[in-house]
C-alpha cells in the first residue's frame, strides 16, 4: 500500500479438495468454476487486491495447471508498479520432498519473503467465497501490536470439527486457545451454541511469522500446518488476536449479504453456495461494483434464448443458447439446453450440452458434459446413486466430460 505499510500477499492453493471430488479430479480445488463465469480462487484475489495489497504470491502444489494458465492469463498487474499476482510451484527447495503442509509451503517459499522484504503478510485461503476488506483486519492488527491476527466468524458448534476453533480471552480479541478441527469445543460465553471459527485468514508481522516457521520446522512431531501447527504456538506465546469478521464492513453490500462466508469444501456447501446466488433477495450479491469480483471473460455472444427457451431465478452466462426450461439453476458459458428439456435447481459447468427432452435435477455437472436426449439425471435415485457421486444431500455430480447413460 503506498505510503502505507507494505504487505504481501501469499493466498495457499496448494490442497487437493478431496471432499469436492469429483470437480476435483482434474484440478486444484482453488480452480473450481463458481458462479457461471468465476474460479474460486477469484474471491481472494479479488478482496486483496480491492484492499491494495498488489503483491501476491499464490502457492500451488497439486494439479495446478488450470489454477496456473487462470492466474496468469487473468491477473495481470501494471509491471510498471512492480505489482504482481504470481503462481508458485512447490521447488523443493529446502530438500527432495514436496510441501509436507501449509506451514512448510510458505517455509519453502521464504525467498519471496526475503525478496519483498513487507512489515506484514497477508496469508489467506484459496476456496472460500466471500467478500471482506483486509485492510479494516491490519488495522487492528496494527494498533493492537499483535504478532498474528486471525480472521473468526461464529457458526454453529455441531459443525466445529471442520474447522479451527477459536477461544478469545475476556477481551474478546487475545485468543486464550485455538484446536484444529475439535470434536467437542466449548461454545462461546452468552452464545453457548456457536463457536468461533478460523476462516483461514491469517495477518502476520513479518518477524513473527519468519521465525514461527523456523521453530516449527525443527519440531519433528508438527503437522507443519498453519492451524494445526503455526497458530497453537503463537497461541501459547500470546501473539495471537482474533478479528471478528462481523465488524468488517465492504463498500456497496446490503444488509442481507453483511458477513457472508461460505467454506465450500463439500459438494453440498459448494452447491448450497450456488442456490444462495440466485434467490430473490441474494444471500451474496455478485453484482456489487463497488467491491468487484474480477476473473477472466471470455469471448462469446450474449446469451440467446429460442424456440420459447426460458430461464427463471437463474445465472445464464455468455455463449448460452436456452431452447427448453431452465429454473433455478447457474449456467456457466457455452451451456446449450435443447428443446423439451427440463433442468431444475442445478449447476452447469463450461459446455455441458442437454439433449432434446433430458431432465436434469438438483444436480452438478462438470466441464463438457453431454446429457443424451431423453436421459434423466435426478429423477431416479437408486440408478443416480449406482451410476454417479452423490452428496450427503442427495446432489449428484458428474465429472469433467463423464459419459452420461
Amino acid at each position: 500500500m503506498r505510503g502505507g505499510p507494505s504487505v504481501l500477499g501469499i493466498v495457499l492453493a496448494g490442497g487437493e479438495g478431496k471432499r469436492l471430488m469429483p470437480l476435483t479430479a482434474d484440478r486444484a480445488k482453488p480452480a473450481v468454476t463458481f458462479g457461471g463465469t468465476y474460479r474460486l480462487v477469484d474471491f481472494v484475489l479479488s478482496n486483496l487486491v480491492n484492499a491494495d495489497i498488489l503483491r501476491i504470491c499464490v502457492l500451488t502444489q497439486y494439479k495446478s495447471h488450470s489454477l496456473d494458465r487462470h492466474v496468469t492469463t487473468t491477473w495481470r498487474m501494471s509491471s510498471l508498479l512492480g505489482n504482481y499476482v504470481t503462481p508458485v510451484p512447490a521447488q523443493q527447495r529446502l530438500g527432495p520432498h514436496w510441501y509436507l503442509g501449509s506451514a512448510d509451503a510458505i517455509l519453502q517459499s521464504l525467498n519471496l519473503v526475503h525478496d519483498e522484504q513487507p512489515d506484514y503478510i497477508a496469508v489467506f485461503g484459496a476456496d472460500h467465497v466471500y467478500r471482506m476488506d483486509p485492510r479494516q483486519m491490519l488495522q487492528q492488527h496494527i494498533e493492537n501490536g499483535a504478532g498474528v491476527t486471525v480472521a473468526g466468524i461464529r457458526v454453529p458448534r455441531a459443525e466445529a470439527s471442520s474447522f479451527g476453533i477459536i477461544t478469545p480471552a475476556s477481551d474478546g480479541v487475545q485468543v486464550d486457545s485455538f484446536l484444529e478441527k475439535p470434536a467437542d469445543p466449548p461454545g462461546l460465553p452468552g452464545d453457548p451454541g456457536r463457536v468461533y471459527a478460523s476462516m483461514g485468514n491469517y495477518l502476520f508481522t513479518t518477524k513473527v511469522l519468519v521465525d514461527a516457521l523456523h521453530r516449527d520446522a525443527e519440531d519433528e512431531n508438527s503437522v507443519h500446518d498453519m492451524g494445526g501447527s503455526i497458530l497453537p504456538m503463537l497461541t501459547e506465546r500470546g501473539a495471537a488476536q482474533v478479528y471478528d469478521f462481523t465488524e468488517n464492513h465492504v463498500p456497496g453490500e446490503t444488509p442481507a449479504e453483511h458477513g457472508y462466508w461460505r467454506d465450500v469444501g463439500t459438494l453440498d456447501s459448494y452447491y448450497d453456495a450456488h442456490m444462495d446466488l440466485i434467490s430473490p433477495q441474494p444471500a451474496f450479491n455478485l453484482d456489487n461494483r463497488r467491491w468487484p469480483i474480477y476473473t477472466h471473460s471470455t469471448q462469446l455472444p450474449p446469451a440467446r434464448f429460442v424456440a420459447g427457451g426460458i430461464a427463471g431465478e437463474s445465472i445464464v452466462s455468455p455463449g448460452c443458447v436456452i431452447r427448453g426450461q431452465v429454473t433455478r439453476s447457474v449456467l456457466s458459458p457455452g451451456v446449450v439446453i435443447s428443446e423439451g428439456a427440463v433442468v431444475q435447481g442445478s449447476v452447469l459447468h463450461d459446455n455441458v450440452r442437454i439433449g432434446r427432452g433430458a431432465v436434469v435435477r438438483n444436480a452438478i455437472l462438470d466441464k463438457n458434459v453431454d446429457v443424451p436426449p431423453g436421459a434423466t439425471i435426478g429423477v431416479n435415485p437408486e440408478r443416480d446413486a449406482a451410476l454417479y457421486t452423490v452428496s450427503k444431500n442427495g446432489i449428484i455430480a458428474l465429472g469433467k466430460g463423464q459419459v452420461v447413460a
